[in-house]
């Protein structure tokens, strides 16, 4: 965190946890991470974060190593934040557990998250939740199924609803994001032999910023109405933010039309706090949790050079 004076804070953000490892044998998205060209430095990186986000937090670390070299100092205080559990359920985040114990040291004019967008900035983000539905049936032997209830039977309707839900995309402030409704696992059944008298399908979904997670909580139960819905986690969406000063200085300085976050990220957090917020960083977002996942050299390279840039 620097303390310069000067009349504007920017924090750059960047989460330090990833989702678990792949499970394909010979997936190069694994750790210990490799280099293509065998050259570290040069190339590809491959491995689990790569994309998601360890090289938007390689862009903090080398800005927060460099940003006074040569005599240079930035015309915007820094505050570099870096934080673990943002890949699990919203409660468990890092970063709210900063806000909650220690949310001065959170002060600021604006945020960038460094997560992947391909070195373009992508405003706001989708909401996410999450919901379990569950059905009951009757145990029973399977050689004598009819004394019994097949809870995973009764459960086919659920998922044929979700299969023929068509989702929506929503225009907020100018920025189109989609939304999508998902069965994401399920659970029933005890043995090869036993008829389940309890299946429960875990479903999630990504709804735009115009809605409050209570608002799409009603459009799920409006959906799945007759079955037990219970939701289980869920973090507000964020609006763009973009005519925000700095936001507005950021993108001209970035150079390209802003996108729409579709995945949920700490963007949201910011924008609970009154903080205007986008994401920009190195990597394709369509890389992030994949077996494949990895990062250009080059890119976080340019995304250095914006920030480095944009803050002097």
């Amino acid at each position: 965190r620097t303390e310069l004076g000067r009349p504007e804070r920017v924090i750059l953000a960047g989460h330090l946890d990833t989702v678990p490892l792949p499970i394909t044998e010979g997936a190069r998205g694994t750790v210990p991470s490799t280099w293509e060209s065998g050259v570290p430095g040069e190339g590809v990186l491959y491995g689990r974060g790569a994309t998601d986000m360890k090289g938007g937090v390689a862009v903090q670390l080398a800005l927060a190593a460099t940003m006074f070299d040569g005599g240079a100092a930035p015309e915007r205080d820094v505050t570099f934040v870096f934080y673990d559990h943002e890949e699990v359920e919203a409660v468990k985040s890092g970063l709210g557990r900063l806000v909650r114990n220690h949310g001065d040291l959170l002060d600021g004019d604006f945020a960038i998250l460094l997560e992947p967008t391909h070195g373009t900035v992508e405003g706001g983000c989708n909401g996410t939740s999450r919901f379990e539905a569950t059905t009951v049936g009757e145990a029973a032997h399977s050689a004598r199924a009819w004394m019994g209830s097949n809870a995973i039977h009764a459960a086919a309707p659920i998922l044929a609803r979700l299969a023929a839900y068509e989702p929506q995309t929503v225009n907020v402030d100018g920025l189109d994001y989609r939304e999508s409704l998902n069965a994401v696992k399920i659970h029933g059944g005890t043995a090869g032999n036993v008829i389940p008298d309890r299946c429960v399908v875990e479903i999630n979904y990504r709804f735009a910023p115009d809605k409050s997670p209570d608002q799409a909580e009603a459009h799920v139960r409006a959906l799945l109405e007759g079955f037990d819905v219970v939701r289980t986690d869920a973090a507000a969406g964020a609006r763009p933010g973009l005519n925000h000063p700095a936001a507005a200085s950021f993108v001209a300085a970035v150079g390209a039309e802003p996108k729409p976050k579709y995945g949920w990220t700490d963007v949201a957090r910011f924008s609970e706090l009154g903080i205007p917020a986008v994401n920009f960083g190195p990597g394709d977002p369509l890389l992030a949790h994949k077996d494949n996942e990895h990062v250009d050299a080059d890119a976080v390279r340019e995304c250095l050079r914006v920030l480095r840039s944009w803050l002097s």
